[in-house]
């Protein structure tokens, strides 16, 4: 997600959060739909005292569809909020810098020192 993916859509993301975070944790979720076991959890009981069939490994087909549903409006909820975040700053401070800074460097232009010194 952090080399290819990120490559091939083209988005903006130097901390790379969306493809650590928003792919590994959709990945995550959805998998505890598939992996969720009474092996591990045997105290969730039906009404007649059996082991209730917790994920897809026990049988419960409709737990992934839940964790579907609940990634879905995780993501849901990251995207509209982010929006709205990025709209605030851009309407009180911006969220680009001037094309010659983003070429120079924020340590540089910001800061008036470098980062790194390649030259030694």
């Amino acid at each position: 997600m952090v080399v290819v993916i990120k490559q091939k859509l083209g988005y903006d993301d130097s901390l790379d959060a969306f493809g650590i975070h928003g792919a590994g944790g959709t990945l995550g979720a959805i998998l505890t739909g598939v992996f969720a076991t009474n092996a591990v959890n045997a105290g969730i009981k039906d009404a007649a005292g059996h082991p209730s069939p917790l994920g897809l490994v026990d049988g419960n087909t409709a737990q992934v569809l839940n964790q579907f549903l609940g990634s879905g409006v995780a993501w849901l909820l990251a995207l509209i909020g982010t929006l709205i975040t990025l709209k605030i700053c851009d309407i009180l401070i911006g969220v680009r810098l001037d094309p010659e800074h983003e070429i120079q460097g924020l340590d540089l232009s910001m800061h008036g020192e470098e980062g790194h010194n390649f030259e030694s």
